[in-house]
Formats: C-alpha cells, structure tokens, sequence
C-alpha cells in the first residue's frame, strides 16, 4: 500500500471519529467541571455515583443529639472528615445542616439551654455547638442550613422544633452571628418549610411569622435579616415547585429581601420498582414516571428562580427502608441505577448554564424556555395522557431535538416554526385536570437569539394551592424528616387566576464559580464531517485507480 493510500485511509477514520464525537451526549463529549447549580443530596455515600452526575453540591446532616450524644466534650460524626474533603475535592459544595437537641442541653421547654442569652455567653448552648462546628469544618463546609422545617406541629411524626416563632427566630440569629464571627465566609441558610403545615392550621405560612418577626430586630439589617439564602423542599409536582417557589420568593420580596432562594430536595420516588415495592402508595408514580419528572423539575425550578436544585437522594441505604415509605434514591441499595439518574445526568448537561427561565406555556403542554449564553433550549412535555403538539418559533435554520435519555435528532422549521409531536404522559396520578407528571420530556437546542441581560425583575406570581398529603423521607432512621408533603392545585382555573408571566427570573448565584460553558451541538457539524469523509473517499478511490492503472 502506498504512503498516499495510507495517508487517505487514515484521513477517513479520524474524519469519521469526528463525526461520531460530534453525536455524543454532551457529558460524554468531555469531563467538564461539576454542575454548580445542580446537586444531590449524601453524595458521600457513593462517590462514584455522583462524579457519574456530574453535580455540584450536596448536603451533610450533623444531628446534634447524635454528635454530642455523651457531653459538649464529645464529637462523634455520622460523616467523616476524610469524606467531606474527598466531596470537596471532587469538586462538590458540601452544605452542613444543624439539627437536633441533645437530652442533656435541653431546658425545661425543651429547647437548647441558654438560648435567648447572648451569643457570646458559655451558657448558651446552642451557640457552643454552632461554633464548633463552624469552626471544626471551616474551609471544607462553609454554607450551613439551621434547622429543617420548624413549622410542623407537635402532634406529627416528622416534628422537631418545640418553641415558638420568636423562639425560632433566636436560634437563626444565634447561629448567625456566631457562624460569621466564627468563619466571615459563613453562609447561612433559612431552614425549609413544609407550606402545607399552616393551610391545614389556617395560619399566615411560617415564613412570613417568621420573618416578621426578625425584622422587629433594631439590628436585623445590619447583619442581613440573619440568613443568606432561603430554603425549599418540594416533591412530586413540577407546577407545585413552580408556583410555591414563587410563592417563598415573593414572600421574601414583599418584605423588602432579596436573598435568593434553593430547592434543597425534590423527587418522585416510584412504587413499581422489584428492588423496593411500595404497596401503600401516596402518590402514584412509577419508575418512568421519576425520570420524566426529573427534567420537569429542574426547568420549572429555573422558571421560578431558584439559584440551585438538589435531588433527595442519592442511593438508598438499609436505614432508609426504616425510615422512608418509598425509595429515594436515584439509585438502588445493590448499586443499578434507576432510569431517573440517566435522565437526571443529561438534565445537568443542557440546563446548567441557565442564566433565566420563563415558563410559556402551560396548559396541556408544558413549555419552559432556558435562556444560555450560547444557545435557548426549550424544555417541552405533554401534561395529558394524549398526543401534543409544542410549536416553538425558530432562530436558526436548523436544531437539535434532544430526548429526556440524550438520543439526538436534526429537525429543520416550517414557515419560522418548529413543531413537535409529544408522546401522551403515562397519568398514573392526575391533579385536577391534568397529569401530576408530564409525559416523556424533550429538549429543544436552538443557537442564542438574545444576549444575556444585566437585569431581569422576579416572577410575582403568589398562588393558593390546595394541599394532597403524603409521606416526609428522613435520611436515616433516627433523623427528623426532610421531605414536604405534595401540594396540588386543584383546577386550570385556580391557574388561570394568577398574574400573568412577562419574563422570567434571572439565575445570578450567590457564587460565580468558573463553569466550563458547553458548546452548542450545532446541527452543521454533521454535514461538515460528512463532506469531509466523502472527499477523503473520492481521494483515496482517486488514489487507488491510478495505481491500478
């Protein structure tokens, strides 16, 4: 064979390399740096799982009642040291929460001793503990949430806060103001509610007691109304994370707060997986069901403008079948992972570099639009158990159709429009007149048509959902739960009643970490390595007669 012959050959393998590089999923294209915006909850407990994800963050649970179970003197971790700096070393943002109160530094109340002393004073327990443990992680865990849904009553299982709202108020100004003392690069979290806990009272939501009630503070203002960010735990329902994320947000924006808001857990865990069955269902969702509703949530979480998403959790462990009704996990306790997972790692890769969001339609199809410095990516789903149609109008000649499991597909617009046909959702559960999860999502990959802005208002948008119950996961058995309950809105008209949408929130982070901007999977490139290889093979054709010959 001659050099010529040789050199042509080998021009047409890599050629046609390249064209098979050019259709791979984007996480596979290259090892990008981990999603900032997108994490999932105990990471820790399989490692390798969430490098498979991607993710960026996660969240690590320091019970007090466990952790100085024996005395102040003591310090016995369910996470190792070991463990939280290998999470940062791969590149994940560790979130420590506080919780719990050890029987010995309880008072008469039942809440921490020495609570409403200064927090400055070696009697005041509470801030003992913070301080420890702020000092004892700093520069390996900075963000700390305080506390997890505080709102619910005594008389329910997942119950753990014994005081008042003032009460409560206390102990985030406390852990506050030691945490910044402690480490100036604190960052301190709001704990979630639960929303669901004051509709049955009939009471103004927690949130907002609470809130009132630290601005009452003369120093308050100083000291940034004692947290940084907000918290949200939401499950089930994509137009319930939309809408209650707008409802905590505007909550926070009518008392003149602009800090941003996180979904720290959300899910769909199914009751049709072999690993795990769940006889006594709440809420009805099978495995499919789990990963449609992954991409769902996430994009409807951008729309509503939350600034990070977790999913709750990772992997189930033998604890949890103690603890939780239904599995959690994105994947099973032997290892396998569910459906939800795949759909979840190429969520992360075409919705990480949102910089805004807006839901555009919402009626029988669901269409979020996410704005990227590069490209537009509309995020599409029917929420009927019918065939849809989506119609998106085009900014390009050509786009990439990209199926919820990365499968990819050229389409070209008719007449400026891009129309496209959406698979029925399965509906093994409806809410009011529609499905809770939508059907199988798209991901529709136009080139940018605007340029990022400098500023985008918030959604305003204040719904009243009405309230379907359901079981709360806890991370382990002796945990407090985690978990919200599903909320529902019960009818298209309670829908039709809020303001209406003119953009959607913009997405700046509390951190602007260096994220590795993805490149465009522009249609072209198929055509160009196409073209290249059948010059190459008219080459070598051309190569070989003349040899012949």
């Amino acid at each position: 064979m001659s050099r010529k012959l040789l050199f042509f050959l080998c021009c047409i393998i890599l050629s046609a390399g390249l064209f098979v590089v050019a259709w791979l999923p984007a996480g596979a294209q290259e090892e990008n740096s981990p999603s900032w915006r997108f994490g999932v909850i105990e990471s820790y407990e399989s490692p390798e799982h969430a490098d498979r994800l991607n993710v960026g963050w996660t969240r690590i649970p320091f019970n007090w009642a466990e952790i100085q179970q024996g005395g102040p003197q003591t310090w016995t971790a369910r996470v190792s040291d070991e463990q939280i700096k290998a999470e940062k070393a791969a590149g994940r943002l560790p979130v420590g929460l506080l919780i719990g109160i050890p029987e010995w530094a309880r008072d008469e109340s039942r809440l921490p001793a020495g609570l409403w002393l200064s927090h400055d004073n070696p009697n005041n327990l509470w801030a003992n503990f913070v301080r420890e443990g702020v000092s004892r992680y700093q520069g390996d865990i900075d963000h700390w949430i305080i506390w997890n849904e505080p709102d619910i009553g005594d008389t329910e299982i997942a119950h753990t806060w014994d005081g008042t709202v003032a009460d409560f108020a206390q102990l985030q100004r406390t852990a506050y103001r030691v945490a910044k003392e402690t480490n100036p690069d604190a960052v301190l979290h709001l704990a979630a509610f639960t929303y669901w806990a004051d509709y049955y009272a009939g009471t103004e939501q927690y949130m907002a007691r609470l809130l009132d009630n630290i601005r009452t503070d003369p120093q308050a203002a100083q000291y940034n109304f004692y947290f940084d960010v907000a918290t949200a735990h939401l499950y089930f329902q994509p137009n319930q994370i939309h809408d209650l994320l707008n409802l905590f947000t505007s909550i926070m924006r009518e008392r003149g707060l602009g800090q941003p808001i996180w979904l720290v857990e959300t899910n769909a865990p199914p009751k049709d997986d072999p690993a795990w069955p769940v006889p006594n269902w709440t809420l009805s969702v099978t495995q499919n069901e789990q990963a449609t509703f992954i991409p769902q949530a996430l994009a409807a979480a951008l729309a509503a403008g939350a600034e990070r998403v977790a999913v709750y959790k990772l992997i189930d462990t033998e604890q949890d079948r103690l603890a939780n009704p239904e599995p959690f996990g994105l994947v099973r306790q032997d290892g396998s992972e569910r459906p939800a997972f795949a759909t979840y790692r190429i969520a992360i890769d075409y919705l990480s570099e949102a910089y805004r969001a807006e839901r555009e339609r919402w009626n029988e199809v669901g269409q979020i639009r996410v704005d990227q410095p590069d490209r537009t990516i509309s995020v599409l789903f029917a929420r009927l158990p019918q065939w849809q149609q989506a119609q998106v109008t085009a900014t390009d000649d050509t786009a990439v159709l990209v199926d919820m499991w990365g499968t990819k597909e050229v389409i070209t617009p008719t007449m400026g429009i891009y129309s496209i046909d959406l698979p029925p959702a399965r509906c093994s559960q409806s809410i009011g007149d529609y499905c809770m999860i939508g059907g199988p999502t798209y991901y529709l990959v136009q080139s940018a048509d605007v340029a990022p802005p400098t500023a985008t208002p918030m959604a305003t948008a204040t719904p009243t959902p009405t309230i379907l119950p359901t079981f709360a996961p806890t991370s382990k058995a002796t945990d407090p739960p985690l978990a919200t309950p599903a909320i529902q809105v019960t009818s298209p008209s309670e829908l039709a009643s809020l303001p209406e949408e003119t953009a959607g929130p913009a997405l700046a982070g509390t951190e602007t970490p260096n994220q590795e901007i993805q490149a465009l999977e522009l249609p072209g490139y198929w055509m160009i390595a196409g073209g290249v290889i059948v010059i190459m093979l008219l080459g070598t054709i051309f190569v070989a007669t003349r040899r012949r010959f």
